[in-house]
């Protein structure tokens, strides 16, 4: 952890997220394909939850650090 910064650690972490949700969603339209619903309905959200936290952990880590720059 002391060799990368936390802002290095949200952007693996970011990075591994969308990663996951570009599997969730391959893994959706497989389900999808073979017509089971449960399974499908799971992996969508799935993949939709991985795609929000891919995308807000930056941008919430960016405003705590803008906002601890500025006092």
């Amino acid at each position: 952890m002391e060799m990368f910064g936390l802002g290095s650690w949200t952007g693996v972490v970011s990075a591994f997220l969308l990663v996951a949700s570009f599997y969730f969603t391959l893994t959706f339209f497989e389900q999808l394909k073979s017509q089971d619903a449960r399974l499908s309905k799971q992996a969508k959200i799935a993949a939709v939850i991985c795609l929000v936290i891919a995308l807000l952990l930056p941008a919430v880590y960016q405003l705590y650090f803008v906002n601890e720059m500025m006092r």
